[in-house]
This record gives structure tokens, sequence and C-alpha cells, in this order.
């Protein structure tokens, strides 16, 4: 059966294939459960037994919080390549989705730093994987020139908002009530729901889903295996003689990070499969690549500095009830249900007068900074002394500036790809995520309550710099992007 035939009204979901109604319950759960975990993590690191946590320092804890979500995001190349050369898209997903589950599972049910470790590797890995194929597979329910697509998108991103939105609250209230293990096997049945939901709904998704784009020949299989058995040894090797440590696991992601990408624009620039206007654009995506690491180093601090700064800075009593310090993690997600729409239609409204991708990028990463100096007129208090709507108003500078820049990157990166590397622009726009991921939780060891004014400053103060100074570059950058807009 054809995409197009699969695409043809008949049981719907609001007049979109049924398909996208099983990949958006199973990304809405998906995202639920790592939010709902991620949103009680921090905190269940660094409280003290007494309090149900494991007693480590708050910079070990943002640590190994920023080396997750790096690694997360370095997951999705694997989880792409698994399905581009082994798979298929749609494999990889199931596959994934179960070991989401059981990493949650091991973190609700494995004592200690046992949990964690397993709990981590496992929901990061898994989350690569469905991320990356998630989306992929939305995409093959449609043909090129339904003008359904881009609504099928939006559809599917609202799931994932709405888990975002619903995962910190519930968790969040369970671990408030009943303890951190039980948020976290809360997280696990969420994803339990998800999987159930999505294998009942499997047969409603393309057979081009299960295709396999570029099969890995069989004789090179066993070289596979063998480097990343190499890669598990090595790995396994710098942990047990302490090369490799939970206080500095961010610092190591970021340096991996790091050389990836500068090997990933070295094989580019260097490959004599592009023409000279391929290679001045990705020139140009450099100092894009470089925005979007800057941004994110900021914007992904809601799960370390920000979540921190909620537990020990900000006034969470509402009407004598004290909320949950995850539920902070919820209010992102409903600002970009509010206003992702209404960005769509100002881009639309204002046509070709509106801001080029330089100068969007720029905008992005100079309002990211505002809000971290946003941070100032309450700097230097004690206690929890900050009004929520303070932090309310700070989180909606950290969503408008997301979506100035969040969304545009993953559509730039492939427009300035070469024909012959279109895959690895992708992978190098993931990458510039899981590198500022990681760094946000690397500089989260230099933020405490007594330094967070001169912290702010600077962070946010970095990030407005470099806005403006990508503005001024952007003419030139928009003459090495030869033409794309």
């Amino acid at each position: 059966m054809t995409v197009a035939t699969r695409a043809e009204p008949g049981r719907t979901f609001f007049g979109h294939p049924w398909g996208l109604a099983n990949l958006f319950g199973v990304e809405m759960w998906e995202r639920f459960s790592f939010y709902g975990m991620q949103g009680i993590l921090t905190i269940y690191l660094y409280y003290s037994a007494t309090e149900g946590g494991l007693g480590l320092s708050e910079a070990t804890a943002t640590s190994i919080v920023g080396a997750y979500g790096g690694l997360v995001y370095l997951s999705t190349i694997v989880g792409a390549w698994v399905a581009d050369r082994l798979l298929g898209s749609e494999r990889v997903l199931f596959c994934s989705a179960i070991v989401i589950m059981f990493g949650h599972i091991s973190l609700a049910l494995l004592p200690g730093f046992l949990g964690v470790g397993v709990g981590l590797a496992a929901v990061a890995l898994g989350s690569g994987g469905l991320k990356a194929n998630a989306t992929a597979i939305v995409g093959t329910l449609y043909a090129e020139d339904d003008e359904r697509r881009d609504a099928g998108f939006s559809l599917f991103y609202l799931g994932v908002n709405l888990g975002a939105f619903f995962g910190p609250l519930c968790t969040g209230l369970a671990q408030q009530k009943l303890g951190f293990h039980y948020g976290f096997g809360l997280a696990a049945i969420g994803m339990a729901a998800g999987l159930i939901q999505y294998s009942l709904g499997r047969k409603n998704l393309p057979e081009t889903a299960n295709q396999v784009p570029n099969p890995l020949p069989a004789a090179r299989r066993p070289l596979v295996i063998g480097i990343a058995v190499a890669v598990l040894a090595v790995i396994a090797i710098l942990v047990l003689l302490r090369v490799v440590t939970p206080a500095n696991l961010a610092n190591v992601v970021v340096v991996v990070t790091a050389v990836a990408a500068v090997a990933y624009f070295a094989v580019i620039l260097s490959s004599r499969r592009i023409t000279s206007v391929e290679r001045r654009r990705v020139w140009s995506f450099v100092p894009m690549f470089l925005a979007s690491f800057v941004f994110f180093s900021l914007f992904q601090q809601q799960f370390t500095v920000v979540t921190i700064y909620a537990d020990q800075r900000l006034d969470r009593t509402v009407l004598g009830w004290e909320m949950p310090v995850s539920w902070v993690n919820s209010i992102n997600p409903v600002f970009v249900i509010l206003l992702a729409g209404v960005f769509a239609a100002l881009w639309v409204r204002l046509g070709p007068r509106q801001p080029s991708t330089p100068i969007k990028f720029a905008l992005g990463t100079v309002v990211m900074g505002l809000a971290f100096l946003a941070f100032l007129p309450w700097a230097g208090g004690e206690g929890n002394t900050t009004p929520l709507l303070a932090l309310v108003f700070i989180l909606l500078l950290f969503t408008i500036a997301e979506l100035l820049l969040s969304p545009v990157g993953l559509s730039l990166s492939t427009k300035l790809a070469p024909a012959a590397f279109r895959t690895q622009m992708v992978a190098l726009n993931f990458l510039s995520v899981a590198l500022g991921t990681a760094m946000a939780g690397s500089l989260a060891k230099y933020y405490s309550p007594d330094n967070e004014g001169a912290y702010f400053l600077v962070v946010g103060g970095v990030a407005v710099l470099f806005g403006i100074v990508l503005a001024l570059v952007s003419p030139v950058i928009r003459r090495l992007m030869s033409g794309v807009h």
C-alpha cells in the first residue's frame, strides 16, 4: 500500500491518517515519562537520605543531569543510524520504547546509584532512538504534496508538549506525597501506557516505516559490532579507573560531543563530493551551530540551575499549599502550546519581511540571555522569597527565545545540507543541542544561592553579547548561505 493511499480519508485523527494518533500517543506518553522523571531527578540526586534522596553535592547532581541530557541527543544519531542501516524506523521506535520503560522501572525499583546508572543509561539510549524515528515516521504518513503535512506535524508536537506539561505535575505530586521512587514508578507506568497503545496501533503505520533506506552490507556487520564492543569496553575501563566520575561526567560529554562536531564539520568541508556553493553553506552553519550551543547551554538549565532555584529560592506557596518543585518544569510547555501557533502565524503574516534566519538565531540568543538577567532583581535574597510570578515571567522569556531559535534549527540544517550529507547536517544540529545540554550541567556547578547575582549576570551577559555579535555578522552569514533564507 502506498503512502498516498494511506493518507486518504477513512478512519482519521482530526482529518489526518489514523497512524498519526498512534504516534501522537506514544510521543505524548514518552514525553510524560521523560519530563516527569527529569522534573524530580536533580533534587533526588542532591536531597539527603532522610529526605529520600542520594545525598550528592549539587554540583555532582547537576553534572549527572547535564550529561544525561546530552547523551539523549547524542543517542538520536545512534538511533537514526540503526534505523537507516539495520532495522528501519518503526522497529527502532518500538524497541526504543521498551528500553525507555526498562529504564524508568530501574529507577523506580533498583536501589541507590545502581538504579540511577542503569535507569538513566537506558532512558537516554531509548529516548534518542524514539526521538529520532518518531518524527521520521510521521513524515511517511503523507505524500510529498499532501497539504496536511505541516498541520500533522503541529498535532504531533502538541502531543510532545501535552506530555511535557502533565509529566512533571503528576510525578512531582507523587514524589511530594509518597516519595521519589513512586514518582519514578509513575513515569514507568506512563511509558508502559504509551507502549501498549503503540503496540495495538502498529498495523496503522505505512509499510515504508519499516524500510531500511541504506542497508549495511552483511560483511561489514562484524566490524560495526567490534567497534561498538570496543567503545563500551573503553567506557567501562575509564569508569573503573575513575577517569570518568559522576562529578566530571558533564565535562566528559562536552568534550566528546565537541570532538564529534569538529570531526563532522571536517569530513563534510573536506569532501570532494560537495560543490563550492554547498561548502560556503556549510561554513555559514558554523556560527549558527555555535548560537544553538549557547542557547541550549542556558535553556537546558531549566533542569539544573532553575530546579535548584525553585527548590531553594522560589516562594512556591499557593493559598497555603506548597507546590512541588517539579511543577516549575510544566510552565514552559504551557507557553509553547499557547505561543507556537502565534509565532507560526506571525512568520506567515510577515512573509518576505520576516527576520532572516541568522537574525532569528541572534534574537533567540539575546532573549535567552535576558531571561537570565531577569533573575537579578531577586539576587542576594535569602530563602524562598522570589515571587512565583517572577519565575513565570522568566520562563515566558525562555519560551519566546525557544520559539525564535529551536524550531528553525532543524529546518536550517536541512536547507544548508549538501546533497551528499543531508543526514550528517541534521546530526550536527542534534550535536549542538547535545553540547549545550551537557554544558548546562557543567555550568551549573558554578551556581549557588550565595553567588547567584554574579552567576546570572555573567551567563546571561555572555549570551546577550554573543547574540549581538551574531546579528552584526549576519550579512556575512547570509552571503555564505548563497540564497538560502
